[in-house]
């Protein structure tokens, strides 16, 4: 016959054992903080074939705005449609955030390789501007990767501007899938959005509030 097991350890016991558990974890996570004393202007890149790449620099834009620290966006080729985001930064936080839409549109809808091209020097001229300005704690380029992908931009002119030009202290952004090896090599900060399922796939379209 077998034993009856034994369920009876003191729930205070389990807690007890719990605390005990988080007092050693939270002294080896302190160790590790106490060592992290440098700052610097982050090069941040958001890229895969996943949703959230733009959503997620624009968390970061949100964060600087409730600090109330100056930032900027570029968006390289997103066009004219309203978007929550810059609705909401251009009609209530203009002061603190520089909001340029520069693009006009994916490349499949304008149909005009020499337009795209114009457009996406236009959109790094004006990021160029709002980088070397040190007033500006962060600047979002939002989709540049895009543009680096399809040749709209020289990719060793970006690299050769964020070593050389780019402020000690800003943090700069940039967003779009297919990043170049040379800039995830060049970056600070390199998160891959994967793709696992996504409701396009089943014929539902982009959403107010999801998507834009």
């Amino acid at each position: 016959m077998n034993a009856p097991s034994d369920d009876t350890t003191p729930p205070q016991d389990d807690s007890a054992r719990h605390n005990a558990k988080m007092a050693r974890k939270k002294q080896a996570r302190d160790k590790i903080m106490a060592s992290k004393t440098d700052e610097k202007g982050l090069v941040i890149v958001h890229t895969g074939k996943g949703k959230g790449k733009s959503s997620a620099a624009f968390g970061m834009i949100f964060r600087c705005i409730a600090h109330e620290l100056k930032c900027g966006v570029v968006q390289f080729i997103k066009g004219g449609m309203d978007t929550g985001e810059r609705n909401l930064i251009s009609n209530h936080f203009g002061d603190l955030c520089d909001f340029h839409t520069m693009g006009e549109g994916f490349t499949w809808e304008t149909q005009d390789r020499e337009r795209d091209i114009a457009a996406a020097a236009a959109a790094w001229e004006k990021a160029k501007d709002l980088i070397r300005d040190p007033a500006y704690h962060m600047v979002l380029l939002d989709e540049i990767n895009i543009a680096l992908r399809y040749g709209y931009i020289d990719l060793a002119e970006v690299l050769a501007f964020l070593e050389e030009e780019k402020p000690a202290m800003t943090h700069v952004v940039l967003t779009g899938r297919n990043a170049a090896e040379e800039l995830i090599e060049k970056a600070d900060l390199v998160t891959e959005m994967s793709l696992i399922k996504h409701p396009f796939q089943s014929g539902i379209k982009a959403q107010i509030g999801v998507e834009f």
